[in-house]
């Protein structure tokens, strides 16, 4: 199984300037960069393809959906810059040779509120309607897009696997799958391996972040259970982290980030993969309070 980390981790927003950060994973043993794209004019693409091409790493693409990219919005032009962003994604993530291109697709991050049940289905109405255009290009080039639940906090249209599905097998498209953040997963679903039993094959991303977003192994979820689930399913996508070291401002407002998540950026990195590296590749072993 590949094993990846988000430019999240080092940089917000990831720029041209930022490309050491690709030398870093490499250099950790990761397979896989995930670009994270907050300004697309910030990054040489051509470069980029370039510099993980002369690495050989492995590339996969997620969104940063701010208010002006909702494609749930009450406001007709925000809801066309939201499609707008989503299909800028998945030409970037064709042009990349990544197999997905991931994100809470479906609104804001950040956008939390208790709407009467006629608003919630005119928006979640809205959002169907953008999500079948975005599935069309995305047939059209060959990316699947990773539909991913954010827990509570962060929205209020999908925060749970059985949302996502439903969401999912309305636009049935078998370019339009989901992402599971385990990190958000360990707020809003009981039990993290039989929601992973329960996607099956709509599973085509795994962000494998600990409890606290911290480093993966430090916390409390469940990875040997974790792992079994995904090995009963036949998952064959990548295992990414994806947490925040040095958000901007309107990411740190977002995913509400008010504190270092570990010593370093580099440290979590390097433990992180030592960790999921063991667990999910290399046998039986368990780390930090993970007991046998």
């Amino acid at each position: 199984m590949d094993i990846g980390i988000s430019t999240f981790v080092w940089v917000s927003p990831f720029s041209t300037a930022s490309f050491d950060v690709l030398r870093k994973a490499k250099d950790i043993g990761y397979d896989v960069i995930e670009i994270a794209v907050e300004d697309r004019e910030l990054i040489d693409w051509v470069a980029l393809k370039k510099a993980c091409h002369s690495l050989g790493l492995k590339v996969t693409v997620s969104g940063a959906f701010g208010m002006d990219r909702d494609i749930s919005s009450d406001q007709a032009r925000v809801r066309a810059n939201g499609l707008s962003y989503i299909i800028d994604c998945l030409e970037i993530a064709n042009e990349l040779e990544s197999p997905i291109f991931g994100g809470p697709l479906y609104s804001a991050v950040g956008k939390t509120r208790l709407v009467p049940e006629a608003q919630k289905q005119q928006e979640r109405q809205w959002c169907l309607e953008n999500l079948h255009l975005a599935a069309r290009r995305a047939e059209a080039l060959g990316v699947t897009l990773a539909l991913e639940p954010l827990n509570r906090f962060e929205t209020d249209m999908i925060n749970t696997v059985d949302q996502a599905i439903a969401l999912v097998d309305e636009v049935a498209s078998d370019r339009l799958k989901i992402l599971l953040d385990t990190f958000h997963n360990n707020i809003e679903e009981k039990n993290i391996p039989a929601s992973i039993l329960k996607l099956g094959d709509r599973l085509v991303h795994v962000q494998a972040n600990e409890n606290d977003r911290g480093t993966p192994g430090t916390g409390h979820l469940d990875w040997l259970g974790i792992r079994d689930a995904l090995q009963t399913i036949g998952y064959g996508g990548s295992l990414v982290i994806e947490t925040f070291g040095a958000p901007s401002k309107e990411l740190a407002r977002a995913a509400s980030i008010w504190r270092p998540l570990a010593a370093s950026a580099d440290e979590l990195a390097a433990e992180g993969f030592g960790f999921l590296k063991k667990t999910f590749c290399g046998g039986e072993g368990r780390y930090s309070n993970q007991i046998d």
